[in-house]
């Protein structure tokens, strides 16, 4: 995950009972609400009998962190009590970075790659990447999956349009399996993500495999500026006045400007009389949960969005009762591929069950965990996966994805220009069979 959504992972808020602050003022959208829970104080009953050191405070607040929030109550099998014990009478922490690496240790026992530590800068580097803007290669990526055909390097969720690696031609399944040289091969998803970041300018060198293909591609480094929405109205040739006038709204990622941009191109769309949408999610990788919310309700007059489970069943709901609808009358085609992750599927998700909209494309990505991001006391932080989330049909789609109602031609334009060229042609893969594809 390169734009910090590498791994695809969604960020949501927690239960009340966590002292917290989010990012309100200037984030939006790796998979974040990034809600940051600030630290919670130790009980000194609740400690070892040892005379505990600021560093220990700092593990301690760490440990908590997890005891709290994680989603698995049994820690992968292993007392979670007795590992504090041990770590504290055995694990040196006389400095700052013995302390970090005691808390990775912590975490690697969880064998859960989506669960994880961030210094302090790695810390504020999450927070750029939901703020709109970070300076990188414009990639997310991911661990790879049964149905890439190999475990060897990581795979492209998704790549920014007009980004670096888009520029290089690198797209949606393709394999990243080196970067400056360093294999990816055991390389986890957050180093690769930093390693393709760096100052603007900057060189990066990577080793890419397309199909059967493998590419050697130096790209440089830029800012990527993600701006979450592109739009545009098509009118379809038809006779009189009875063009079909079609809203085209592209989705990128879910940041903090994602929902209020969506309202401001379907304002925009409707001024223009639009008589139907299509919402292309195609390669979004995902990015802040609320975010994701707020956009299905822009959509549905009621129902359930999605239900966050954790390991007793369901925890919470989260549903609509129209209020904040905008657009819950008008047809609606969703279009998502395998790059399509995370809030990108819990949004696709509750469009379909709900009867909302017509799917097309292909299986989504299958992302069906859910992280938030504390901060802890000295400026570091831990990203911890909290839920997972079923779709309003209670499906469970981590590993699987949203499966669509329809295929998409493997020719079909991924840009709005594009997009609306092809519904205006009537030899294009946009009319099939004498019939447009979305003729609904």
């Amino acid at each position: 995950m390169e734009l910090l959504t590498a791994s695809s992972a969604t960020f949501s808020p927690l239960p009340s009972n966590f002292p917290s602050f989010t990012f309100k003022a200037t984030i939006s959208k790796l998979v974040f609400t990034a809600m940051l829970v600030t630290s919670t104080t130790i009980a000194l009953s609740e400690t070892p009998s040892l005379a505990l050191s600021e560093e220990n405070r700092l593990f301690l607040e760490a440990w908590r962190t997890i005891d709290r929030a994680y989603v698995d109550k049994t820690f992968n099998g292993q007392s979670w009590f007795r590992y504090r014990e041990n770590a504290l009478r055995n694990e040196p922490m006389n400095t700052r970075e013995e302390t970090y690496l005691a808390i990775r240790k912590m975490l690697a026992t969880l064998d859960d790659p989506f669960t994880r530590f961030l210094e302090p800068e790695k810390f504020n580097s999450l927070r750029s990447g939901t703020q709109g803007a970070l300076t990188g290669v414009g990639l997310s990526i991911g661990y790879p999956t049964a149905s890439d055909g190999s475990s060897a390097g990581l795979v492209v969720i998704s790549s920014m349009p007009g980004g670096p690696a888009n520029r290089a031609g690198i797209l949606s399944g393709d394999v990243i399996l080196a970067i400056d040289d360093t294999s990816t091969e055991s390389m986890g998803i957050y180093d690769a993500a930093e390693r393709l970041q760096g100052p603007e300018g900057s060189p990066v060198e990577l080793t890419v495999r397309s199909g059967a293909e493998i590419r050697h591609l130096a790209l440089t480094r830029e800012k990527v500026s993600l701006n979450p929405v592109k739009s545009r109205l098509c009118v379809v040739p038809g006779p009189g006045k009875s063009s079909p006038r079609i809203g085209y709204i592209k989705l990128t990622s879910f940041n903090q400007n994602a929902s209020g941009a969506v309202r401001e191109a379907i304002d925009t769309l409707r001024s223009n009389s639009v008589n139907a949408f299509v919402l292309d999610l195609r390669d979004n990788s995902g990015g802040l949960f609320p975010e994701g919310i707020e956009i299905a309700k822009i959509w549905l007059d009621k129902g359930v969005i999605v239900y966050i489970c954790d390991s007793r069943g369901v925890r919470d709901i989260y549903d609509t009762d129209g209020t904040d609808a905008l657009a819950a009358s008008e047809p609606l085609a969703v279009l998502v591929n395998k790059g399509t992750a995370s809030a990108s599927e819990i949004l696709a998700g509750a469009l379909k069950d709900n009867k909302r909209a017509v799917l097309f494309g292909e299986p989504t990505y299958g992302k069906g965990k859910i992280q938030s991001v504390f901060q802890l006391s000295d400026g570091s932080g831990l990203a911890v996966t909290v839920a997972r989330y079923e779709t309003p049909a209670h499906t469970d789609i981590d590993k699987v994805g949203v499966i669509p109602d329809h295929p998409l031609p493997k020719t079909f334009p991924k840009d709005e220009d594009g997009f609306c060229g092809c519904l205006q042609d009537s030899a294009s893969t946009c009319n099939m069979n004498g019939g447009q594809l979305f003729a609904r």
